[in-house]
């Protein structure tokens, strides 16, 4: 039997197959600050959710004939996904111009943006377009449309970057129940390419090229991306574990919602310990504060109660709350449960805020002490 040629597509292949292997011996390794079993479990795990969103949103991935994909969904995390959140996005290109319809399905908050495209999972890429529900012209039903691209408009229009980029979508809900987990909260979304045609039938070229998406997202989110608490961090980064950072803006961070404050900061309890957390809610459109592991993805908000907003929380009238972060329950409202794990990461988020936000403030306390401290 005749060999199959050598193909460009095996050759990427090889590529990605030399990329994991890669992860696997220096990301997965005490380089990385990883030094434990559990260490290297969830890094294996993470590593096969950046692999799922590389077949499904990057393989077959053509801005001449778009499709929305889910971008996170509770089997599938990455760059810190929200609880309360769908989030959609789809590849798009300056040669073209897009009609995107969709509906905002009641959510609080609806963010828009198109992100330029030096690498898809970059933190280095840049909003180049923004609208929110507030600038955006939606219907009784709560129904909409824009135009991405082509010529400028006043109302629902986006700039595309001057290549190629992608559109993202983001449906915040304030609800006792976390959006992400409920069907009935997931938007109809559709993006057509105005006078397209059909794109060709898939080629060596156009297969090899979905293969190396892939193998270059995955380098980007392993051995490309620096250890945890190196670099220089944002101001609303904290370095210092049980110890929140003032919220601030995120300025020219790639895949952020722009009209958002955030505040970062690890947390370390102790097997018998608890971090007790005292904070009020800004006037904002959506609040929440959620738990995530070393690789920014969200803990078992499905089965857990690893995330608060507003709906959520228990607070007073002035909106000031006491919430804790353990790995059992205190017994005392606003419990943030770390599944056992003695180290993650509590993020916070505050969209369209009004007015100065305060800063949280966390003590760590026996855990037997709790209910006296709340």
């Amino acid at each position: 039997m005749d060999a199959i040629p050598e193909t460009e597509s095996r050759r990427a292949l090889g590529e990605l197959i030399e990329v994991l292997r890669e992860a696997d011996e220096r990301w997965i390794s005490p380089e990385w600050n990883l030094h434990t079993e559990d260490d290297a479990v969830e890094a294996h795990r993470a590593l096969m959710h950046y692999l799922q969103w590389g077949l499904v949103g990057l393989f077959e991935r053509d801005p001449s004939a778009p499709r929305f994909q889910r971008l996170v969904a509770p089997s599938r995390k990455l760059l810190g996904d929200n609880p309360d959140t769908v989030y959609f996005e789809a590849p798009v290109s300056a040669d073209f111009t897009y009609r995107v319809r969709g509906e905002t399905k009641g959510a609080d908050y609806l963010s828009i943006t198109v992100e330029s495209s030096v690498g898809w999972g970059s933190m280095d890429n840049q909003v180049l377009g923004v609208l929110n529900d507030s600038t955006l012209d939606v219907d009784a039903d709560g129904r909409f449309e824009i135009m991405v691209g082509g010529e400028p408009q006043q109302r629902n229009w986006l700039e595309l970057p001057p290549d190629q980029g992608a559109i993202i979508f983001r449906h915040y809900f304030e609800d006792t129940t976390h959006a992400a987990t409920d069907p009935d909260r997931v938007p109809a979304m559709d993006i057509e390419v105005i006078d397209g045609t059909p794109p060709p039938r898939p080629s060596d070229a156009t297969v090899s090229a979905g293969i190396r998406r892939i193998a270059a997202m995955v380098r980007e989110l392993t051995v490309d991306r620096p250890p945890m608490a190196q670099g220089e961090p944002r101001s609303w980064v904290s370095l210092v574990p049980n110890e929140f950072p003032p919220p601030g803006l995120p300025g020219d961070l790639g895949l952020a919602a722009t009209d958002a404050a955030y505040a970062l900061a690890p947390f370390v309890v102790g097997p018998d310990e608890a971090l007790v957390i005292r904070g009020r809610w800004p006037r904002c459109r959506y609040a929440n504060v959620s738990l995530w592991n070393r690789h920014l993805q969200s803990l078992d908000y499905a089965n857990r109660s690893i995330s608060l907003n507003r709906a959520q929380m228990v607070a007073d009238a002035e909106g000031r709350f006491t919430a804790v972060i353990a790995h059992t329950d205190p017994g005392t409202p606003n419990w943030l449960d770390t599944e056992g794990r003695p180290f993650g990461i509590a993020f916070w988020r505050f969209m369209l805020p009004e007015g100065d936000i305060e800063t949280p403030q966390a003590e760590l306390v026996p855990l037997d002490e709790v209910p006296n401290r709340v």
